[in-house]
């Protein structure tokens, strides 16, 4: 029996993933919600399902397996632990919470109630990640530097920090994530944000420039640094330092570089697919062996960028609150 699929959102993000999973046998979407109710019947009509306005009223009437939940994250409110209560599994886009204490209190609710979770960091499953993890094994890892240098996202909540807590929450979450996924666990942060170029935006109060360096449990030091003031893609990825070997991690390409050689890995992951798949799997099977970033791990993520949020505020270093 295919997996039964609700939506709460119906924009890009969701629509990207509805898409996907539209592909596979084992899925069949039956509701999609927006507070926009044009969208949601956008969404639902494609599918054959059923829109709605309210996700309280979806996940009241409707019989649901799973449950994507693709929406900004001033939007991250209830909607995961009423799901998590209902026995609900969920599919949840990064970030995960704009603070620690909803990101926590969701996690405690889903572990509570034992359902499968998967969050969006879609770069773990590529077959670059996988093997440049694998080639951290037995490494001493010096020093990470990740970047997401870019232009500035149009869509109005993200101007505002209040709604999408800025670039480093919102959108870096995915190099502070791989960095984690590859070097460990971080603890402090020190960073430092400005507004240098976009400030005759309406309505902005983000920064648009920000760097934060980061301690890693290990002893390892790192430094990641995002921009969205250009006006065409640039870099985002993440390079790993060690004695013998640095690891370059950009999508699903890794440049290997050894003394007096480079080895150059084109991976070819279809990692949307590979994600979806491990999903439906361990809600049929209980494997959750292929889910890379369940809720759990995934806290950990944000509450590093909440911390680096915390210190370019404070002006002085931020432990990491989970």
């Amino acid at each position: 029996m295919p997996v039964t699929i609700g939506f709460i959102g119906a924009g890009g993000i969701a629509r990207y993933h509805a898409e996907g999973l539209a592909r596979l046998e084992d899925a069949k979407i039956v509701a999609a919600c927006d507070v926009e109710e044009e969208r949601a019947r956008g969404m639902a009509s494609l599918y054959g399902a059923t829109a709605y306005r309210d996700y309280h009223e979806m996940l009241e009437k409707e019989k649901l397996d799973a449950l994507f939940i693709c929406v900004p994250p001033f939007a991250h409110t209830d909607a995961e632990v009423i799901a998590a209560q209902k026995g609900i599994h969920m599919f949840i886009e990064k970030p995960v919470a704009l603070t620690v204490e909803k990101a926590v209190e969701i996690r405690d609710a889903v572990s509570k109630s034992g359902v499968v979770t998967s969050v969006g960091y879609q770069m773990r499953y590529l077959e670059a990640t996988r093997r440049a993890r694998s080639l951290l094994d037995g490494q001493t890892v010096g020093m990470v530097l990740g970047a997401w240098m870019g232009g500035f996202p149009g869509v109005p909540w993200w101007r505002v920090k209040s709604m999408s807590g800025g670039q480093m929450l919102e959108q870096t979450t995915h190099i502070v994530d791989l960095s984690r996924f590859l070097a460990g666990d971080v603890v402090e942060v020190c960073a430092a944000f400005a507004l240098r170029a976009l400030a005759d935006v309406p309505n902005i109060d983000v920064t648009d420039v920000g760097t934060a360096c980061l301690k890693f449990r290990s002893g390892a030091v790192g430094n990641i640094s995002n921009t969205c003031i250009l006006d065409q893609g640039y870099t985002v990825g993440v390079t790993v330092i060690c004695k013998n070997v640095v690891l370059e991690c950009s999508g699903d390409r890794l440049n290997i570089i050894r003394p007096g050689h480079t080895e150059e890995f084109r991976g070819a992951t279809d990692s949307r697919a590979v994600m979806h798949q491990a999903f439906l799997k361990a809600i049929q099977t209980g494997d959750r062996s292929g889910i890379m970033s369940p809720y759990e791990d995934a806290v950990k993520s944000v509450a590093v960028s909440i911390a680096a949020n915390e210190s370019a505020e404070s002006g002085a270093p931020a432990k990491v609150r989970v």
